[in-house]
């Protein structure tokens, strides 16, 4: 898995940082004038619950490496914008597939998994030999097919899908990787908009 924080909003005044635009949104709503400790003032609305001010910031992400099966999850979070790479437009011949580490580590499950992805490969390169189209030989790929993706996501919903995805033991163990490495991401540019959340996380340790 590869998660690469590739672009973030930034305020057109002073140092640019995102935190400054979101402390500037919550001033407007009281029109008050900045006291010199932006973070206070973020950690303090995020308190309250007066989060609507940090969706004019958002972050965008390029993932590779993980799975369909991990994609299918991350796309239901509707508040956000996704460009996945193309199974009906891209040759799927040397795909990568995600291994589940409780796979991985057991012998005899490997070798059946082994078995399984090596018949895969080998009935959609038939198949594309045969003429078939990419479109069509997609229909013998699995969930554990290795995908890229590009995602947008407003902050306020970042911080949703990281409570649910990534601070929730229940989660699904890849999803629940991702999202606390878009944590560790985001935390470096916007401190006060993520501590609790980072604190959360080293509460569960």
């Amino acid at each position: 898995m590869r998660v690469e924080l590739i672009a973030i909003t930034r305020y057109l005044h002073g140092n640019g940082s995102p935190e400054e635009l979101i402390e500037h949104a919550g001033r407007v709503c009281y029109r008050s004038e900045a006291q010199g400790d932006t973070g206070a003032f973020i950690q303090r609305r995020i308190h309250e619950g007066h989060e609507s001010i940090i969706e004019h910031a958002s972050a965008t992400f390029e993932i590779s490496g993980i799975s369909r099966a991990c994609s299918h999850q991350l796309v239901r979070h509707r508040l956000a914008s996704y460009s996945q790479e193309s199974q009906r437009y891209v040759d799927m011949s040397d795909a990568e597939f995600v291994v589940p580490d409780s796979i991985a580590a057991n012998r005899e499950a490997q070798a059946v998994w082994d078995a399984f992805i090596v018949r895969a490969q080998d009935a959609y390169r038939t198949l594309r030999q045969l003429g078939i189209r990419k479109e069509d030989c997609r229909f013998l790929l699995p969930n554990a097919t290795a995908t890229r993706i590009v995602m947008t996501m407003n902050f306020r919903e970042l911080r949703y899908f990281i409570k649910l995805r990534g601070l929730n033991p229940a989660a699904q163990w890849e999803i629940r990787e991702l999202a606390n490495r878009i944590l560790d991401l985001v935390y470096e540019q916007a401190p006060s908009v993520f501590q609790d959340l980072i604190d959360a996380r080293a509460s569960q340790s």
